[in-house]
């Protein structure tokens, strides 16, 4: 069966052969762009699906809740709806929540301050990946190298070129 000739037409024109290797869609410029290429691949990517759902579940949820703590118990009965959790729980999740977040960040923070060597240790200034500036080359006077080899700048050239002005 021959394969049906090109149609100049924007729309899509499906294909009815099924011994062409690619998606069964003619294939324009445009189709590569938008996912519909010969990768086999269709519509939309897993990602994108859990996403939506997420993004409905936690929409029907917070509706749920909303409901379920602000209506009052006597029209939760006239629906039928006679068996939910006490409307104490409608606070204290959320305010639990909140405490263990704030905790948590608290015990974050208290940890770095832990980690963190004192102002008045040498480790604020130096320590395993420290590197001291080469001066052979300075010696020599050799230019081969157009930039000098990473460093770091020592505590007393910062000192006098930040407090130079104030001898």
């Amino acid at each position: 069966m021959a394969d049906p000739p090109p149609v100049n037409s924007p729309r899509r024109v499906l294909s009815l052969s099924r011994r062409r290797k690619g998606a069964g869609f003619f294939l324009d410029v445009d189709d590569k762009a938008s996912g519909f290429g010969l990768s086999g691949q269709h519509g939309p990517k897993p990602a994108e699906v859990y996403g939506f759902v997420g993004s409905i579940t936690i929409i029907v949820a917070t509706a749920i809740f909303f409901i379920w703590a602000y209506v009052p118990e006597r029209w939760l009965h006239s629906v039928g709806i006679s068996y939910y959790p006490s409307r104490y729980w409608a606070v204290a999740v959320p305010t639990y929540c909140m405490v263990i977040i704030v905790l948590g960040l608290a015990f974050y923070i208290g940890l770095n301050f832990m980690a963190t060597p004192s102002p008045t240790s040498l480790h604020v200034i130096f320590d395993e990946h420290s590197r001291e500036p080469q001066t052979s080359r300075a010696l020599t006077g050799e230019d081969d190298q157009p930039i000098e080899p990473i460093s770091d700048i020592g505590i007393n050239r910062i000192n006098e070129l930040m407090f130079k002005d104030f001898k």
